[in-house]
């Protein structure tokens, strides 16, 4: 036989066809996807929650719960702002206060407050003692809407709203204190509640200055107001009474005073720094 057989003939050849990676092509995507999952497991925490979003916002204190029992705020003064500088400003319903308060997904810490020394007259001083105690320390917040819920360790609740700014114009300012360059005085005793200001649309202005109502026209400018001669009633009232309309009439009176508003507070200040300290009506 020769070398190819019987008969010597060369076998058939068949042809050689290329080997295709398709498996390779195939898991290309899946091994893709596979790293992708492998990346986002080992960077992501499914436990980490999003800090509830209560910074920049005007919060009005509504009430406080403690041991079951609820109190209502007894004025639209008190409010918790939260500072993008990891601090939280407010009024406790009759002291201004300042404390620490850091956000960590639904839980506030909130540090020691310090406020000031203004003395009120009961319920505002009670309630305000009452909230700061219960204002501090480890707080679980749940937000509802403008609602929002802070609960402390022990049960007890401050119930806030979300509250917008106030315009100057159509606003009603009742007058909460005098100042004297960077001090605040309260009010005389027994004139609380009394004096208030509202500037129109129109140009015009009227309110209560702690005894006798008033009338004025007004000129608004950037952080300045114009008042023009107030008509004022004749009405006699108390000594504190009529010790509050002197130094409100006197600083409306005074020619150009500089105003500025925070959210829904109102300063009006004459040259030397001397003026009154207002908070719009709740709405």
């Amino acid at each position: 036989m020769g070398p190819f057989g019987a008969g010597g003939a060369e076998p058939t050849r068949l042809p050689v066809r290329p080997i295709r990676m398709r498996t390779t092509k195939t898991l290309l995507p899946v091994l893709a996807a596979a790293v992708a999952l492998a990346g986002c497991a080992t960077t992501a925490d499914p436990g980490e929650r999003p800090d509830i979003p209560v910074t920049g916002v005007h919060w009005t204190v509504d009430a406080l719960t403690v041991d079951g029992r609820r109190t209502a705020a007894p004025a639209p003064t008190a409010y918790v702002e939260f500072q993008p500088d990891g601090r939280a400003v407010g009024n406790a319903g009759c002291n201004r206060f300042t404390a620490a308060a850091t956000v960590d997904g639904d839980t506030l810490t909130v540090g020691k407050t310090t406020r000031t020394q203004m003395a009120c007259e009961e319920p505002a001083m009670g309630f305000e003692n009452a909230f700061l105690k219960a204002f501090t320390g480890t707080l679980e917040a749940r937000l509802d809407g403008d609602r929002l819920t802070l609960t402390t360790p022990g049960g007890d609740t401050i119930a806030l709203g979300e509250q917008p700014a106030a315009p100057l114009a159509g606003t009603t300012w009742h007058v909460e204190s005098l100042l004297d360059g960077e001090a605040a005085a309260s009010l005389p005793a027994g004139t609380e509640g009394r004096a208030h200001l509202t500037v129109g649309e129109d140009g015009t202005a009227r309110g209560n200055l702690g005894c006798n109502n008033f009338t004025a026209t007004v000129k608004t400018a950037p952080g300045k107001l114009t008042f023009g001669p107030l008509a004022v009633t004749r009405k006699m009232c108390t000594k504190p009474q009529m010790e509050l309309e002197q130094r409100l009439y006197g600083t409306l009176s005074s020619g150009t005073v500089t105003y500025r508003i925070q959210h829904r507070a109102l300063t009006v200040t004459e040259q030397d720094g001397s003026g009154f300290a207002a908070r719009a009506t709740a709405r």
